[in-house]
């Protein structure tokens, strides 16, 4: 293990519980958090995102929409004051200053993704401006069930692979904190 990494060393040293909690907010598939939890101690971050990688590419489909319908639909403000829920909001920001029209335009998308696909439109929303994810979900729309299983799963990787950093580097020393 690498003494330079506090955040990894203290998600090591956490109670089985609380580090499935913690887990909770990144991925909410129970395999992945089981399969997380009962992998560590993990020796440095690079083990510990191959395993989240490995991980999420056991989950069968269930667990996969298990992960998935913990997310809020695209435009939706992520409700609560826990970790994922912060997070989501953050993740989304590039709708913070969508117009009426745009988030109009979205709903209808969503409504159409989760009536074709039957889970929520699902999307690596960091970085993306309001009309880039709009544009995503309406060309999604075209995707036949196979292919969108696979972004899916690719775009619930890098979700994943975010929010297990973020996690990280949230348990960091209380000076790295303030």
């Amino acid at each position: 293990m690498t003494a330079d990494d506090a955040g990894l060393a203290r998600f090591n040293s956490l109670a089985g519980a609380e580090a499935a909690e913690m887990l909770r907010a990144c991925c909410a598939a129970p395999a992945w958090i089981e399969a997380m939890a009962s992998g560590r101690p993990y020796p440095n971050r690079v083990a510990l995102v191959a395993r989240a990688d490995d991980a999420l590419t056991d989950l069968d489909w269930p667990g996969v929409r298990a992960a998935l319908d913990a997310h809020p639909r695209i435009g939706d403000r992520a409700a609560g004051v826990g970790r994922e829920a912060a997070w989501s909001r953050s993740e989304q920001s590039g709708m913070d200053q969508s117009s009426e029209e745009v988030r109009e335009e979205l709903v209808a998308a969503n409504r159409a993704y989760e009536e074709r696909f039957g889970h929520v439109f699902l999307i690596f929303a960091t970085g993306r401006t309001d009309a880039e994810m709009l544009a995503a979900a309406q060309k999604r729309l075209d995707n036949d069930e196979e292919v969108e299983r696979v972004v899916v799963r690719g775009e619930l990787g890098r979700i994943v692979g975010l929010r297990v950093a973020k996690l990280l580097d949230s348990l960091g020393p209380v000076e790295a904190r303030s």
